[in-house]
């Protein structure tokens, strides 16, 4: 009595001797924090987180993509599909802005998943974020020497410290240029972060003015010209809707980076008014961006025959303005720089939540005191990064990214879903604190029986007892009282939690199963068919059971609940979770085959290392209410 034992929390308790400790969850931050997460200075605004968020998300790939999206996929309708793609990724954006507010402490998705899913769970989280991290910063590094190339008439120009070259014995090509722009963006993020966000913000600030210079002058060489681009035959949509959402799930990625400004949440002045206004406000304007961008290139040039290396310099230099080549040149330049940095910047924060949490080793957890950053954690993500980007042509595995990016979409949408509906109800504490836990609780217990036992107990006129009415300043939901409860009133909050996280699941698993019928062409059609029906009837019956109840109250006690609130719940989260499970299954086997790889990787680690270390290993669970009575017992006890 009074500690939840592993027969009754599902071994969250930390027993070794069951795989049950995958779910264990760690309790959300309290409003005041812990003095070792407040080391991190709290200097950043909504512009900054802007800058941020722009920055990671508008790369040089913007410069390539309208090109090979409109040519093989969305021909005039290319502004269609990236709206359709900033669509899809606002609902994600929506599921982040709630639980970054809510819980606002560095990890991102890793974080929120440790919370409401488990500690298994959130592990892999992390383990793919930072592959998704490394493998995304060294392919951006890779990408600068051609674009600084390209600003001076060609690498002939630049100097040779900068050049790329060959290695014969090794047959590799070594891009020092790379190496050294990561390495001088590694040690601007060491001097803190509001002096790496103002840079940040000057770099994004000039890929921005290049991006409308592209729509201001493409604008008036559209109307000048008479806008040939939709002047033809085949209409707005050559290749049909089709065409135009395959396009949108090729345009889709170019919306991943809003996520970073979650990773920043601890170091946010306000985060429950800063951190919805800078994930939503930056990814408005990629998308005002974008779209703009968009209908002036179809425009200016027939979809056939946009050039798919140069697509935006090529269109002006079509209508004799080849000068706008170096003003494109130098955004792209910015824009690869200013991704860097973005990409760079979330990694040490992830690396520190799981080193706090004991998943890692505490050297990623250590925060310098003057610059207030993880300084050895950012060292050793751009150490990583500069190597790879200096000896690895890293291109290969950029679908790897993807992959990382999708799944913390994923999550981050299930756990909004988990926060409405059965948010976590007990706590993890110190072993040690489990005997003033137990004390404490048996007087809460025998108090409140006492005090209610004439208005809980009734007895009718024959003299048979009534059923158990329980007033309102006694849980039903407390364990530790439930047991002097009814039977039927015990089994009816039980059931619930149960029966909810069932649907959730089964909800989830319709998902899959609709997904990947969906997209695998090479099924029977038998097969196909019956398997999207039962895809289909799973999901259609966990949206409308979900739906039809009510969201437990206890949300309302889940972190901060005066930020901002993801809006139809559950259909949005649920829309978000079928989009990107579409996604990830449409990636190809090839690179499911390599993540699989990484992934098992860091499956032994956790095994083997995280599991043992983990600060949750030999904690005690109990009832959330009786937290802050547990610890003024047993400070009393101490004293």
């Amino acid at each position: 009595m009074g500690i939840l034992d592993n027969s009754q929390d599902g071994g969250k308790n930390g027993t070794q001797g069951s795989w049950m400790f995958f779910t264990r969850r760690k309790k959300v931050d309290s409003a005041h924090g812990s003095s070792s997460k407040g080391q991190l200075a709290k200097e950043l605004t909504v512009p900054q987180l802007m800058g941020i968020g722009v920055g990671a998300t508008i790369g040089a790939g913007v410069y390539v993509l309208v090109g090979t999206v409109a040519r093989e996929h969305s021909g005039p309708s290319l502004a269609f599909s990236f709206l359709v793609a900033g669509f899809a990724a606002a609902l994600s954006a929506f599921c982040y802005a709630e639980l970054a507010s809510r819980c606002p402490s560095a990890g991102s998705a890793y974080h929120y998943s440790y919370l409401c899913v488990g500690e298994g769970v959130a592990w892999l989280i992390g383990w793919a974020l930072i592959l998704e991290y490394t493998i995304g910063g060294s392919a951006v590094a890779r990408g600068i020497s051609p674009n600084l190339a390209s600003l001076v008439g060609g690498a002939e120009n630049l100097p040779i410290f900068l050049s790329r070259y060959h290695i014969p014995g090794l047959d590799i090509v070594v891009d020092p240029c790379a190496a050294i722009v990561t390495f001088i963006i590694t040690a601007l993020l060491c001097f803190g972060i509001k002096e790496s966000a103002m840079v940040q913000s000057i770099v994004t600030s000039v890929n921005i003015c290049a991006l409308i210079f592209v729509i201001l002058a493409g604008g008036y060489l559209g109307f000048k010209s008479g806008w040939p681009g939709y002047e033809l035959p085949t209409g707005y949509f050559p290749f049909g809707i089709d065409g135009m959402l395959a396009g949108s799930a090729t345009a889709f990625f170019a919306y991943v980076g809003f996520d970073a400004v979650a990773s920043t949440a601890e170091e946010v002045k306000n985060p429950q008014r800063d951190l919805p206004l800078g994930i939503g406000g930056s990814l408005f304007l990629c998308c005002g961006l974008y779209v703009m961008v968009s209908v002036v290139i179809v425009g200016l040039v027939p979809y056939y025959a946009i050039d798919l290396d140069t697509p935006i310099s090529s269109a002006f230099a079509d209508h004799g303005m080849q000068w706008a080549a170096y003003i494109i040149n130098a955004g792209a330049f910015t824009a690869l720089c200013a991704s860097l940095m973005g990409g760079i910047l979330p990694q040490p924060r992830i690396l520190m939540a799981m080193a706090r949490d004991g998943l890692l080793p505490s050297f990623f957890s250590d925060i310098n005191k003057r610059t207030q950053v993880p300084v050895k954690s950012t060292i050793a993500t751009g150490l990583v990064a500069g190597i790879l980007a200096f000896t690895m042509e890293v291109s290969e595995l950029a679908g790897m990214v993807s992959v990382g990016t999708l799944l913390a979409f994923t999550i981050v949408a299930i756990s909004v879903l988990i926060l409405r509906y059965i948010p976590p109800d007990d706590v993890p504490l110190p072993h040690s604190l489990q005997e003033p836990i137990l004390s404490v609780s048996e007087r809460h217990i025998w108090s409140s029986l006492e005090k209610t036992e004439k208005d809980t107990l009734a007895v009718d006129s024959s003299g048979k007892h009534k059923r158990l009415a329980v007033k309102e300043d006694i849980s039903a939901e407390d364990p530790f009282i439930s047991k002097y409860l009814s039977a039927g009133n015990y089994l009816h909050e039980g059931n619930r939690r149960k029966v909810v996280g069932w649907v959730i699941a089964l909800t989830f698993i319709g998902i899959l199963v609709l997904t990947y019928a969906a997209s695998d062409l090479f099924l029977p059609s038998s097969i196909r068919f019956t398997m999207c029906g039962v895809g289909v009837t799973l999901l259609l019956f966990g949206l409308v059971f979900l739906t039809c109840i009510d969201q437990d109250d206890a949300r309302h006690n889940f972190g901060n609940s005066t930020g901002f609130t993801c809006p139809l719940v559950p259909l949005l989260p649920i829309a978000c979770v079928l989009i990107n499970s579409y996604l990830l299954i449409n990636l190809g086997s090839g690179t499911w085959a390599r993540v699989s790889i990484w992934l098992a990787i860091g499956l032994l680690v956790y095994v083997f290392y995280g599991r043992t270390h983990s600060t949750l290993k030999d904690a005690v669970y109990v009832p959330a209410t009786q937290v802050d009575g547990a610890y003024h017992a047993s400070t009393s006890c101490l004293a």
